[in-house]
């Protein structure tokens, strides 16, 4: 039996879930303007372990969502996460937000684009098929009109860059899913899962979050 701790703060969503050989057993999240992961993160990873009658000895792995997204949000998760491995001495994952988010839909046909805002009319974005595989990597882009006008199939849009995204996304194959906004640590538990099986851990001392911070600063010059 494997219980994971899961950890999703790159967005406005403050997100714990605790899931058990892959299934989530529960999850307490809230998003709210103004980011409250400094309040939230450790009540909600108290009272997940609380209400699951789970102990903190127990934990086999914590997973944090890596990025992109906000850099204090980023921060919160991976330093809660980083904490309580070096603590217990257990293994830490990260798993990629965008692709987390894009678990949040399903599909019989098409591709998924998970989209976060960065500022103006830029944004953090990566495509993936109706089976979640990951066709194209994660980028950060300014859209324009003709952003993604080669697609022909059908395309659906989520995240948190809705409104800005259908000012320009224009084609009639493209569908915005606009109840589809964070990422959740609810999708991350499958993901955790097979990385744990796979033994595919990160270094607690070094980790840091997948900020694309290449991309802001020459976006300034």
């Amino acid at each position: 039996m494997s219980l994971i701790l899961n950890i999703e703060t790159a967005t406005k969503n403050c997100s714990v879930s605790l899931a058990k050989d892959g299934i989530t057993i529960l999850a307490k999240e809230i998003a709210e303007q103004g980011y409250s992961h400094a309040e939230k993160l450790h009540v909600f990873i108290e009272e997940v372990l609380k209400e699951t009658n789970t102990n903190f000895q127990e934990l086999k792995a914590v997973a944090v969502s890596k990025g992109p997204g906000s850099y204090t949000g980023l921060r919160i998760g991976v330093s809660a996460a980083k904490g309580i491995c070096y603590a217990l001495n257990i293994p830490l994952i990260s798993v990629d937000t965008l692709q987390v988010l894009a678990r949040k839909v399903n599909i019989e046909e098409g591709i998924i684009i998970p989209m976060l805002d960065a500022r103006r009319m830029e944004v953090y974005s990566a495509v993936f098929d109706k089976n979640h595989t990951r066709m194209m990597e994660v980028q950060a882009e300014v859209l324009s009109s003709e952003s993604y006008s080669e697609i022909e199939e059908k395309a659906y849009f989520i995240g948190d860059c809705q409104e800005k995204c259908k000012t320009v996304l224009t084609k009639d194959n493209f569908h915005f899913l606009e109840n589809i906004i964070f990422p959740s640590a609810n999708e991350m538990s499958i993901l955790s899962f097979q990385k744990f099986n796979n033994q595919e851990f990160e270094d607690v001392a070094y980790f840091e979050p997948f900020y694309l911070k290449e991309f802001m600063l020459n976006a300034k010059k």
